[in-house]
């Protein structure tokens, strides 16, 4: 094993997508599933999202998620990808993390990213608009006072005040450079764009000021990584993303992942070929010999000290077969 990919941590961020011929409620009970058997392979993290009106994923609710995987496993540590902080009230992110490490303390970390609702509709619902989310510094200042007990407003932050949750920032576009003047761990993706992904490592690098939370530079690539027994079979994985994603972008919904062999024949225009195709090229997928040189090659490129892995596909049991080799391939406790 690469010595590089040997130093390296491996986490997982599961969307809790939903399935052709299930609903959501499975969705979401695959997810606690997912992070029972990723703790058992010795992944360090296991990450829920955040989607709102979104057909394909059921993952809603981040923290409410991540109390049930906290609660259905042992010592991984349990966090979310992120809560998106325009969406909330800082306070009330602040006392949601708070109970969350209340209650499994030393486990909870706190994953923020800066998008507001997906579509004007989802928007309205939840009361905030795209300018909401110009002043994520200031909204991501406000939180991490509510955690030091600064806040100006004699109001306190019960229980989160004086416990000390790790923040992550997701870093798209300007989040870098937030992430950076912060001096919090930063996490981008994703493999597809390396050159864009490379400048964003850079320019958090540059402008990294230490803080409480991290005294130096703390990066964390995130991707799709699909590993099986074939370099065809490692591609079958992909190919439900890859349509769902296809699909949305020509048809303006995210649909349920199907599965690959209904997909495979399936007769596209020439715009949805074209984003299918795209979609399945630039991810780390292979055997695990293959899969081993990208990641060495991706970690050397970036010097990352993690990576979060974010593959979705309709068949569980590929799924849960690509992360046990994929701890294989990293080395991990129990693969």
């Amino acid at each position: 094993m690469s010595s590089v990919i040997a130093g390296t941590r491996f986490s997982v961020l599961d969307r809790s997508r939903t399935r052709e011929g299930h609903d959501g409620p499975k969705a979401l009970r695959d997810t606690v599933r997912l992070a029972q058997e990723v703790e058992r392979l010795g992944y360090h993290r296991f990450w829920v999202s955040e989607h709102h009106g979104v057909s394909g994923v059921a993952g809603s609710a981040p923290t409410v998620l991540a109390a049930a995987v906290a609660a259905a496993t042992r010592t991984i540590r349990v966090g979310t990808g992120g809560v998106m902080l325009p969406n909330h009230r800082p306070l009330v992110v602040a006392e949601q993390f708070g109970v969350l490490e209340s209650l499994f303390p030393g486990r909870i970390d706190m994953g923020l990213g800066r998008s507001v609702g997906f579509t004007d509709g989802v928007r309205r619902a939840l009361g905030r608009d795209k300018g909401d989310a110009d002043d994520f510094a200031g909204q991501l200042a406000e939180l991490l006072g509510w955690f030091r007990g600064t806040s100006p407003t004699g109001v306190h932050a019960r229980p989160a005040e004086g416990l000390s949750v790790p923040p992550f920032v997701l870093a798209m576009g300007e989040g870098a450079l937030i992430a950076a003047h912060a001096g919090l761990p930063m996490v981008i993706g994703d493999f597809r764009n390396r050159e864009r992904m490379l400048r964003g490592i850079e320019r958090y690098r540059g402008e990294f000021r230490p803080s409480e939370w991290a005294p130096e530079p703390y990066v964390v690539v995130s991707g799709t990584v699909a590993v099986a027994g074939t370099a065809e079979d490692a591609r079958r994985i992909l190919i439900p993303e890859a349509w769902s994603m296809a699909y949305a972008r020509t048809h303006g919904t995210f649909p349920p992942l199907p599965a690959a062999e209904r997909v495979e024949p399936m007769a596209m225009s020439a715009k949805e070929r074209g984003y299918y195709e795209a979609g399945l090229v630039g991810h780390l997928a292979g055997t695990e010999e293959q899969v081993a040189d990208e990641l060495a090659g991706l970690l050397k490129e970036t010097g990352a000290q993690e990576v979060l892995v974010t593959t979705s596909t309709y068949d569980r049991a590929a799924l849960v077969d690509s992360y046990r080799r994929l701890a294989r391939v990293a080395g991990l406790g129990a693969a």
